[in-house]
């Protein structure tokens, strides 16, 4: 396939149209920014239409970065993709919100962490200097998402929020995510708890989508698969998410397509048929644009 990286096909625009697929725009771009819990997977298993799509796009030369609110490094976030199923091929690379969280704690000084989240997060932590302690000696609170997040809401941190607040710790999140899809099911993340520890009064460090220095990075290894510095116009990006994928799109002036099948499709009445105007009113709500819809990501 040809790629024309120096014509830019639409910019993203208040009332985008549904596309086909992924084929009628993939000759105008160099590289994606593909969004990966909601596009690629629900968390369950690979969405084998969207695996597809992102496999044809690689081998008709297309650069692929999977960019993901993760709050782990990029090998765990790889073994994951293998276990749902997710081929090599649909890839070049993984980037995520955990590796720029490490850059902050490594930054930070804090020696003393509160780790808050589940145990497979903690690899987050590894070759780092820094201490995992208890809430009574920390110096920061470091969230990667609630303890259990198959039973635990946002509410039952309250308490926890108060205590923190006493002591003015400060709250990382390594994953920006509200909510995720998990099967047929809306699952909290970290980035409900940050919410509510910001409106209450405490201070947030958030890392990840749509915050720039995950983009930054993508680009950058983009750059070196590419042999020079790719322009922004030449990169799409897709994702289901308005506040992290699709904010942070248009922040870095890349173009991007919406996947309005993912966690906001009930908004849109039917998944398989959305309402097209419920759709904008949505995207204006945000004062955000996209180039175009798809339901779900495919070829």
């Amino acid at each position: 396939m040809r790629r024309d990286h120096t014509r830019v096909v639409l910019t993203n625009i208040a009332t985008p149209q549904f596309i086909s697929g992924l084929a009628a725009l993939a000759p105008a771009y160099r590289a994606l920014l593909c969004d990966v819990w909601g596009v690629v997977h629900n968390g369950v298993r690979a969405d084998d239409l969207a695996t597809a799509a992102l496999v044809r796009f690689h081998a008709d030369g297309g650069i692929i970065a999977l960019i993901t609110n993760a709050p782990r490094p990029q090998a765990p976030i790889v073994a994951q993709l293998d276990r749902l199923g997710v081929p090599r091929e649909a890839y070049d690379f993984v980037v995520t919100s955990g590796e720029t969280a490490r850059e902050v704690l490594a930054a930070n000084g804090a020696s003393k962490v509160l780790h808050v989240g589940p145990q497979r997060d903690l690899p987050l932590y590894d070759d780092l200097p820094l201490v995992l302690t208890g809430e009574d000696d920390c110096e920061l609170v470091s969230c990667t998402g609630l303890f259990d997040d198959e039973t635990e809401t946002p509410e039952d941190y309250r308490p926890s929020f108060a205590r923190w607040l006493a002591r003015g710790l400060p709250l990382l999140c390594a994953n920006p995510d509200v909510v995720v899809e998990r099967g047929d099911r809306l699952i909290w993340c970290a980035g409900a708890l940050a919410e509510r520890y910001r409106e209450l009064g405490g201070e947030t460090i958030v890392v990840g989508k749509p915050h720039a220095p995950i983009y930054r990075l993508a680009l950058d290894r983009i750059a070196a698969i590419a042999g020079g510095s790719v322009a922004t116009s030449s990169v799409l990006a897709i994702g289901d998410g308005l506040e992290t994928d699709v904010r942070g799109a248009v922040a870095q002036g890349i173009d991007v397509v919406f996947v309005t099948g993912g966690i906001h499709a009930d908004a849109f009445g039917d998944r398989d048929a959305p309402d097209i105007a419920a759709v904008h009113a949505f995207l204006s709500s945000a004062g955000l644009g996209a180039c175009g819809l798809l339901r779900r990501l495919t070829w």
